[in-house]
């Protein structure tokens, strides 16, 4: 088996490949835009990404996947459909099975979300630590748990999916919640996700525009984004204290758009501390090292460094 290891980012706008060598260095990297809509030019797509990728580095390499959804456990590893997608035109799929065959090789697929945290605790801003909860604050909310090492997906393939349970310790005008596209109401994406955020704001302020502008309008000492960010942290100290009461993680990653938010990784632990189950809270809360990188460098981490020892 190859010590090379290629990573494979199939987002809803763009598809991104990359090469690893030893130690995680970078050796090639390609990117191209996702075909909406059409399942097998998605499937070409990344077939020719793939050799493309082949030929930079003069050899067949092991490749991993990352994507949005998961594939369902049932028929075995690899084998199943794809679900809970909003890459829409994959569901229902059989797509770890047809993209093995349309590349001639063994392909891993998981979560986008789970290869970040993947990613970040290989080499990244978890590394050493155990376990590691990989967080996406953006679009939506995502999550990812490796302990010593090993990606955990869980026996229904959803571990680490937090985004959609309740937000924790709900005050009287956050219930029942907004509404959220999996069915229910006032899970946690409905408030710490980008759209949740700015739905937020514009309900106290009386305006739209989005997270970006909320922090400029919050840096210029404007009272209404201050107040909306400060009960953004608020909500996501809650929504992770639940995390850190289930998983008691060593370290949890912050990714996505909405990490680099101010003031995140420096008040949400002081504000975790009225929820966690605990005297003394050692859990760290940090940025991810590889930025927007983490995702296609975890889908090439599928394969472990000792892959090809």
């Amino acid at each position: 088996m190859s010590a090379l290891r290629i990573g494979v980012d199939l987002g809803g706008t763009k598809i991104e490949a990359i090469a690893l060598g030893s130690g995680g260095r970078v050796l090639a990297n390609r990117r191209l835009a996702t075909p909406r809509g059409d399942y097998e030019a998605t499937l070409e797509a990344i077939r020719g990404l793939i050799a493309a990728i082949d030929k930079d580095i003069g050899a067949k390499a092991t490749v991993g996947l990352g994507m949005p959804g998961a594939l369902s456990p049932a028929g075995g590893p690899g084998s199943g459909t794809v679900k809970n997608s909003n890459s829409t035109w994959l569901i229902g799929k059989p797509f770890g099975r047809d993209l093995a065959r349309a590349l001639g090789r063994e392909v891993r697929i998981a979560n986008d979300a789970d290869c970040f945290a993947l990613s970040e605790a290989t080499d990244g801003a978890g590394a050493g630590a155990t376990p590691v909860f990989g967080v996406i604050l953006g679009t939506g909310v995502g999550g990812g748990i490796v302990i010593e090492g090993r990606l955990l997906a869980g026996t229904n393939a959803i571990a680490g999916e937090w985004g959609h349970n309740p937000l924790p310790w709900p005050a009287d005008d956050e219930r029942p919640g907004p509404p959220c596209y999996c069915g229910q109401r006032g899970c946690i994406e409905t408030f710490v996700s980008g759209p949740g955020l700015a739905a937020d704001h514009a309900a106290a302020a009386g305006m739209e525009t989005d997270p970006a502008d909320i922090a400029r309008r919050a840096g210029a000492g404007e009272q209404t984004a201050l107040d909306s960010l400060a009960r953004y942290r608020q909500r996501l100290a809650r929504a992770l204290a639940g995390v850190i009461n289930i998983l008691d993680p060593q370290i949890i990653v912050l990714g996505g758009g909405l990490s680099m938010l101010p003031g995140l990784c420096e008040e949400v632990p002081a504000l975790w501390e009225g929820y966690v189950f605990s005297e003394r809270i050692a859990t760290k809360l940090v940025l991810a090292k590889f930025g927007d990188a983490s995702g296609v460098r975890g889908a090439a981490w599928l394969w472990p460094e000792d892959a090809g020892s």
